[in-house]
Order: C-alpha cells, then sequence, then structure tokens
C-alpha cells in the first residue's frame, strides 16, 4: 500500500499548510533582504529577484487556502469531490508565475537598452553578491522539501509550489552570475546585471508553463495520459468474467482519478453474479489507481456477434 493510500485528508492538509507556512516565512525574510540588497547593492538583478520573492506571498497564500477547500468531502454541490480547487490553485500560482516572468523580461530589457545607448549602469555591492548565494542555498532546500511533502500527501497544488521555489532558486542562480560579471569583468559587462534579470524572467515563464500545461487540461476534462489508460484497458480485460467493455472515459479531479466504463457479462448469470463481478473489476482498478479513484461501472449483457 502507498503512502497515497495511507494519508487521511485532515493529515494531507496539515502537512500541506506547514510546509507553505515555513516557506511564507523563509520567503518574508529574503524579499526583505533581497530587496535591501538591491538597493544598497545597486543590483537590479538582485531587486527584481527581490520583488519575485514578495510574489510567493500571494502564491503562498493560494496554497493554504485552496488545500483545505480541495480536500472538503463530497457534498450535495460536488459530488466528485472539491478536488478541482486545487487544480485551479496551480493555475494561478503559475498566472502569478508568468506574469512575473514578463514584467521582469521588460524591465530588464528597458536596463539593457538604456546601457547600450550610453546610459552608466552602476557596480553592484559585494552584499547584493552574498544575498545571491544565501537565497540559492534557501530556496534550493525549500524546493527539496516542499517537493517531498507534496508527493508524500499527493497535492499537485504542492508540487507546484516547490517548483516555485525551484524557480527562485535559478533565478537567484542567474542573478548571482550577473552580479558577479557585472563586478569583476569591468564597466564594459555592468550590463550582464540587467542581462541577468532577464534570463531569470526566462527561467520563471518556463516553470509557470509546465505548470500550467497540466491544470488547465485537467479543468478542461482531458482524459488520463494515454499510458494509464492501457493500464486501464489491461485491468478491465483481465477481469474474470468481464466478456467485453466499451465507453471507457477517464478525467482527473486533483488527486482523484476517476473512470467510467460499461463492462459486458454473460446475460444468463444472476444479478449478484453480475455485481460481484463489476465490484471486482472496480476494486482491481483502485489497486491501480490508489484508493481514492472513482470508479462507475455500469453492467451489460454480452451478445455473440454474428
Amino acid at each position: 500500500m502507498t503512502d497515497q493510500n495511507i494519508i487521511t485528508d485532515q493529515k494531507a492538509v496539515t502537512e500541506g499548510r506547514h510546509v507553505t507556512w515555513v516557506g511564507f516565512a523563509v520567503n518574508a525574510v529574503l524579499a526583505v533582504l533581497k530587496i535591501a540588497a538591491g538597493i544598497i547593492g545597486r543590483s537590479t538583478a538582485m531587486l527584481a529577484d527581490g520583488v519575485h520573492s514578495i510574489t510567493d506571498f500571494a502564491s503562498d497564500i493560494i496554497v493554504i487556502v485552496f488545500l483545505g477547500l480541495s480536500h472538503r468531502k463530497a457534498d450535495s454541490d460536488h459530488a466528485y469531490g472539491h478536488g478541482k480547487y486545487e487544480t485551479f490553485a496551480t493555475m494561478i500560482v503559475s498566472f502569478i508565475l508568468g506574469i512575473v516572468a514578463i514584467g521582469f523580461f521588460i524591465d530588464g530589457a528597458e536596463k539593457v537598452w538604456m546601457s547600450l545607448h550610453g546610459h552608466e549602469i552602476g557596480r553592484p555591492g559585494m552584499i547584493a553578491l552574498i544575498m545571491a548565494v544565501v537565497s540559492i542555498g534557501s530556496k534550493e532546500w525549500l524546493f527539496h522539501y516542499t517537493r517531498r511533502v507534496g508527493h508524500r500527501i499527493n497535492s499537485p497544488v504542492v508540487i507546484a509550489n516547490a517548483w516555485h521555489h525551484r524557480s527562485d532558486a535559478m533565478s537567484s542562480l542567474a542573478t548571482l552570475a550577473g552580479i558577479a560579471g557585472a563586478m569583476f569583468l569591468g564597466d564594459r559587462w555592468r550590463i550582464l546585471d540587467p542581462l541577468a534579470a532577464m534570463l531569470v524572467s526566462v527561467f520563471i515563464l518556463i516553470v509557470a508553463v509546465k505548470l500550467a500545461g497540466p491544470a488547465v487540461k485537467e479543468l478542461l476534462e482531458a482524459s488520463l495520459p494515454a499510458p494509464v489508460i492501457n493500464e486501464i484497458d489491461n485491468v478491465i480485460a483481465g477481469t474474470h468474467g468481464v466478456k467485453s467493455y466499451h465507453k471507457v472515459r477517464t478525467r482527473r479531479n486533483g488527486n482523484t482519478d476517476i473512470v467510467d466504463l460499461h463492462i459486458l457479462v454473460d446475460p444468463d448469470i444472476t444479478v449478484k453474479q453480475g455485481h460481484d463481478i463489476a465490484t471486482d473489476c472496480e476494486q482491481r482498478l483502485k489497486q491501480l489507481l490508489g484508493l481514492n479513484a472513482i470508479i462507475n461501472i455500469h453492467v451489460e449483457p454480452y451478445r455473440h456477434p454474428h
């Protein structure tokens, strides 16, 4: 039995919120220190990195709020549960990242344009360089910690937030390179600082697109991946008593897989026997997809083709 099968909804919410609050606290400290280092150290890249950390507050709050909503039990208005709240939150996080990335790129491009047309860019200070190193270490640790918890509780939005932390680490790495180049390679290389800010934006945008894709597909009721559907077909076909099957439809609701299908059984067996076959098929599919999977099976009589 996997971890996702034994972790209760309440425990998942508790762990998810705890790791997000830890990230929130680290982000708060880093944002203040980065912005201060960017101003004192005259570094556009570090200042942009600090603004990026401020956006983490918004995404952390989104995760904390929507994580609790997504694990509510099914009710009359949400018969399949509230899993898509988490998917919606993942999409919001990705959109925030995308907007921030575009803003960084435009700001960096303006600085580069001004530099190429004679505007002098100040030499970054050592404090900006040190802060970049601190940021990389802190955010990389947060990435591994948050991703580990996200996989344990099977939470897409917590995993998405982990990749948000990784995007911060990547942006700080680019910031470090830009600041170091601007500091030690001479006056004409100070353009590396705003160029680093532009590179940061590209990294962030890539992460945003990777996060948004699966979330949008799920909200649009896309089917499960083809390899998973092939496994589902094998399980159904291998269930004793199933003569044939059709109308297999799949989708995902948060961390829950949903499968609707029709099975064809011997028309001469009893209703109870038909029900037992359907139950066996359902249990086998849950072994494949997880105990929280929702399996809807319609039983039909099998007719020999003429």
